[in-house]
């Protein structure tokens, strides 16, 4: 019984997770995409932080006590001077007309293959 629910909440999230590809791909064959949404970015990232917390300061805490403060004092020292680094990449990858992150590094280096 306790498998079956399982089974069957898993498929119904697959499900959702496509539905929501699905919705994304066709506004974005529409010119409408729905990346550029700041409540997506919003969205994102709490998933990523969240996931990384979990993950990164439970395992590291239950490892080494009071090692998993760095998973927290890193965002904590960004987080002031994000918005100016953003800026400053995103103004770097308009001037280099750069549109992966390989490309941004090559760039910083001269275009140089090695």
């Amino acid at each position: 019984m306790e498998a079956s629910i399982v089974i069957l909440v898993s498929l119904i999230y697959l499900v959702l997770l496509f539905g929501i590809a699905i919705y994304a791909n066709r506004r974005s064959k529409s010119g409408q995409s729905i990346v550029n949404n700041p409540y997506v970015y919003s969205l994102s990232l709490a998933v990523y932080c969240t996931v990384w917390t979990f993950y990164g300061s439970i395992g590291r805490a239950a490892d080494s006590g009071l090692g998993y403060v760095a998973v927290y004092l890193g965002p904590t020292i960004i987080s002031p001077v994000w918005y100016m680094l953003m800026r400053k990449i995103i103004l770097i990858s308009k001037q280099q007309r750069v549109t992966s992150i390989a490309d941004f590094i090559s760039s910083r280096y001269g275009k140089s293959t090695f």
